[in-house]
């Protein structure tokens, strides 16, 4: 269970109590809107703060730091959520009561959290060059990996293309030329701001005293005052119209993405059975899509779908040879039509409701995948208990399955076309 305290104004904290968990987790992150002018700054900030502070000036003190408290974990998050990108930091730690007699590590590791949002390692007023460099680079590298990846390449462009007036259609890292653009100085400007403004959410996850938690935050959230800017709100997908876009690599196969729209995102009645639909078509273990264009006609070597709720999107990414193209994608369409129609059996249905309550259970099962769970409900104003979210799933019927199948139409096409280098 969950329990919400505003601790200040703007800064609220989200404390799940589990005896379960020898380390406990807590998540520390600004809220803001997710827009170009300011992904690539958002992405950097926490990562340059984790270089350094005042009383810790660099990687190694940190690293001495956090061993001191009995082996503590850190690092940078930088997630997005609908229209919404939060940065910050992830801290995990052992339970105090786990610590030898005497000692405690929740209130010293509140402390070191404050310190280094607070007190960073400056250079004349700034941020440290050689810091801001650095993340730079490793900022770079991380995108550039992804790219280099096809399979995400593909699929981020179709998003790009689909999305282009949308946030939706922005990644959450950044572009590598606004990167390279950020300069010290205006990145610890846009940092100074994020701190002022920015809504806060602090989540806190283990076997942990719940007011012991809130007394150890509270000096955090009376250093960073009560918030007055950006509260972020829903907003639908923006739709700039549909389209057909390639591209050709030298590559030793194509990759075919199609993109799809529905008005059922996460707060819609059809929520649940849009996701029961998503793992029948071409998400589950026994898909239809996988079953039918990979395994019986042989058309391709991987295809799987995944739905988007926060847009209400859901898309098919394939891995093909060229000459089969038109096949498969008349196939894809295919098999939608027969969902639509109702082509759906029993069987299908409970394998794929199985699975979501076999990956429900899982999700708590983890520190980490348990708050990422709470936050993403919070803040699509989705969330719902995980009890009433197993007697939803229960309650679904084959055709309310149908029906939100019925809800999806094709909307964008992006063909990664290889060719002979």
């Amino acid at each position: 269970m969950i329990e919400t305290t505003e601790l200040f104004p703007g800064v609220r904290l989200h404390f799940i109590r589990d005896p379960r968990f020898k380390q406990s987790l807590m998540t520390v992150q600004f809220l803001r809107p997710m827009c170009r002018e300011e992904s690539a700054r958002n992405a950097l900030w926490s990562s340059v703060l984790l270089r350094g502070s005042r009383n810790y000036p660099d990687l190694r003190d940190i690293t001495i730091r956090l061993d001191s408290l009995y082996g503590a974990g850190m690092g940078a998050v930088v997630r997005r959520v609908g229209d919404v990108q939060a940065s910050g930091m992830s801290m995990t730690f052992l339970a105090d009561r786990f610590a030898l007699a005497g000692d405690a590590i929740f209130r010293p590791m509140a402390e070191f959290v404050g310190e280094l949002l607070l007190e960073p390692q400056l250079d004349q007023g700034i941020f440290r060059q050689d810091y801001v460099e650095g993340e730079k680079k490793n900022l770079i590298s991380a995108i550039e990996s992804r790219r280099n990846d096809k399979t995400v390449y593909a699929m981020q462009q179709l998003l790009a293309r689909m999305c282009r007036e949308d946030s939706y259609g922005l990644n959450r890292l950044g572009e590598p030329e606004d990167i390279a653009a950020v300069t010290a100085a205006d990145l610890y400007d846009f940092y100074v701001r994020v701190l002022k403004k920015s809504p806060v959410e602090i989540f806190c996850v283990g076997d942990l005293d719940a007011d012991a938690v809130a007394a150890g935050l509270m000096p955090l959230a009376e250093a960073l005052g009560p918030r007055t800017g950006y509260a972020p709100g829903k907003i639908r997908f923006h739709d700039a119209g549909g389209g057909t876009w390639s591209e050709q690599q030298p590559l030793t196969q194509t990759q075919l993405d199609l993109g799809f729209v529905s008005d059922v995102t996460l707060d819609h009645p059809l929520c649940i059975p849009m996701r029961l639909f998503n793992l029948i078509y071409g998400a589950g273990m026994q898909n239809k899509l996988f079953r039918v264009i990979r395994e019986t006609m042989s058309l391709c070597y991987d295809i799987s779908s995944s739905y988007h709720g926060g847009k209400g999107l859901l898309t098919v990414s394939t891995g093909i040879e060229n000459a089969q193209t038109d096949r498969v994608r008349e196939e894809i369409f295919h098999q939608l039509t027969l969902c639509q129609q109702g082509n759906i059996t029993a069987e299908e249905l409970n394998s794929a409701r199985e699975a979501m309550h076999s990956s429900l259970r899982a999700t708590f099962d983890s520190g980490s995948n348990m708050e990422g769970y709470y936050f993403n409900g919070l803040l699509t104003g989705s969330l719902l208990p995980p009890e009433e979210y197993h007697a939803r799933l229960d309650a679904v019927t084959l055709e309310e399955v149908v029906e939100a199948a019925n809800h999806v139409h094709f909307h964008s096409e992006f063909l990664l076309r290889g060719v002979k280098g």
